[in-house]
């Protein structure tokens, strides 16, 4: 780690690391950023729909709360959404403090709008180049800071250390090794990539949860995955984010036959809660038989739709597609993940020393559907909590209990072989959990990934024990695979991002978070 112990280790190099981080060398602490890639590699800078705050005329914190509440689906924890709201226009000037290029116009910041926001209150930089912007922005703060970044720098365990504290074991190209902090901040991002049909890069894999889980951490909501309505979907060409901010614009979706059928699903037609535009899209496909609709922005001004979609235009025109005269094929792909690692508004979890922030964490924020381009701004808001909460020396308080909870043991080696086969790859998980865990839930096929994944992650676990960890292991992807199934079938009900065909509506019995603990021994 060098001549100096670093006050904390954050692991991961997205917007949330990175901000903890700069953060952190502003109040005199020495913090390390640790990242299984490189640092210029993230969910981050894939980010195209921009950052929600109110800095608008007409708009104020208490609309951007009340926007965040509806989206939700009843599960939002309010304190959490107030916070986001109250403090998201204080971070937008910690970010153009460092130079964020936000886009402008007669030198005021633009704002545009996404569905469910009430008000024009999204800002971007590049068009729809802004999470890249601002990952690119704040790597340079890091570099121009000295801040100490180690990169391929695989995590593979979380544990206490002799004296209060947190132990991280990691896998670096030089060898495995074991750093030493009072603080670890998990800052992973998400996993959305487990999925098959998928928006996120490669990186995005979830392990980080099932790190923390087996660390002993509170693990909460984790079948809501968010799925994104609208990524380019062609045979033969790579998945590409259409962003939400072009139906913002005033695109519509249209199927095979050129009809435009959100209006027969919603009120707000195209501008519905992902979750709405999502399963509408997927019900017309299952209907149809087709594999993707269409995203038609040829009603909008050629000039407007390039300028303000450069990245996205760029993409389409390598597919041979132009964005103002085509229709451009798209389908629903695994995006988000709401839940995570449970924290409470500081950051905290419930093992003393560990933080999360970020995809990583469920700070109850965005409830059971997260509302556009709250995201970025989480990363911010939570990050800047955690950093005071350090700077405050406050006494830990950790995360309450939840009800209901699920508990998670591997099968013992006794018991006979749930199901026949090999083990599952990456690829067979990515497939399992796409056909079985999707966008629709059918509880046979639930009861199926579940025993599955079981078993496959009960004998990964054995082995990667038994070869010291010997990871990044398998057994981490098939445990976070574990927890978004079980909780799937856990909640009998439909809310936000998780809907199951043999119960279509919410429950009041289930208007709670789902916690889950999973049980190595004992």
């Amino acid at each position: 780690m060098g001549e100096r112990t670093p006050d904390l280790v954050i692991v991961g190099s997205g917007i949330a690391g990175l901000y903890v981080a700069l953060r952190a060398r502003e109040e005199g602490l020495h913090p390390c950023v640790l990242t299984k890639s490189t640092l210029t590699e993230s969910n981050t800078r894939y980010a195209q729909g921009g950052i929600a705050a109110a800095v608008g005329p007409g708009d104020s914190p208490r609309l951007h709360f009340q926007d965040t509440v509806r989206a939700g689906a009843g599960l939002v924890d309010r304190p959490a959404a107030w916070a986001l709201a109250q403090e998201a226009p204080l971070r937008i000037a910690d970010l153009a403090r460092w130079g964020v290029p936000f886009d402008t116009a007669d030198g005021k910041i633009t704002l545009g709008r996404e569905a469910a926001h009430s008000r024009d209150r999204i800002l971007h930089a590049g068009g729809d180049a802004t999470g890249l912007r601002i990952e690119e922005t704040l790597q340079a703060q890091v570099v121009e800071q000295g801040i100490e970044v180690r990169e391929h720098a695989h995590l593979l365990s979380i544990g206490p250390t002799p004296k209060e504290g947190v132990s991280v074991r990691v896998r670096t190209l030089k060898g495995d090794e074991e750093l030493r902090s009072r603080t670890l901040v998990l800052a992973t991002g998400g996993a959305g990539h487990l999925y098959h049909e998928s928006s996120n890069p490669i990186i995005a894999t979830g392990e980080g949860v099932a790190i923390a889980a087996r660390a002993g951490a509170l693990i909460r909501d984790m079948e809501f995955i968010q799925f994104h309505p609208t990524v380019f979907r062609r045979d033969g060409a790579p998945r590409f984010l259409i962003s939400e901010a072009v139906r913002g614009e005033g695109a519509v979706l249209r199927d095979a036959q050129g009809e435009r059928f959100m209006p027969r699903y919603h009120p707000e037609a195209e501008l519905a809660p992902r979750d709405v535009v999502s399963r509408a899209i997927a019900f017309e496909l299952e209907r149809s038989g087709d594999r993707q609709v269409f995203l038609d922005a040829t009603a909008i001004p050629r000039e407007r739709l390039l300028s303000r979609f450069p990245t996205i235009g760029h993409f389409l025109r390598g597919q041979g597609l132009d964005l103002s005269k085509d229709l451009i094929p798209v389908a629903p792909m695994a995006h988000y993940m709401v839940g995570g690692v449970a924290t409470n508004l500081s950051g905290e979890t419930s093992v003393r020393g560990l933080y999360a922030c970020g995809e990583v964490s469920s700070t109850g924020l965005h409830g059971a559907n997260r509302l556009a381009s709250n995201s970025l701004m989480e990363g911010l808001v939570f990050g800047e909590r955690i950093v005071r909460a350090l700077r405050g020396g406050a006494r830990w308080a950790g995360v309450p209990s939840t009800e209901p909870e699920v508990q998670l043991r591997p099968v013992p080696k006794d018991v006979p072989p749930l199901l026949h086969g090999r083990q599952l790859t990456r690829n067979g998980l990515g497939k399992l959990l796409w056909e079985q865990v999707g966008i629709i839930r059918q509880p046979h096929r639930l009861h199926e990934a579940v025993a599955r994944l079981t078993q496959d992650w009960s004998v990964a676990e054995r082995e990667s024990a038994s070869a010291g960890r010997d990871g990044p292991a398998i057994a981490d992807l098939l445990l976070t695979g574990l927890m978004i199934s079980r909780g799937a079938l856990a909640r009998e009900e439909s809310r936000g991002g998780h809907f199951r065909t043999d119960f279509p509506r919410p429950r009041a019995a289930w208007r709670a978070h789902l916690g889950m603990r999973v049980r190595l021994s004992g």
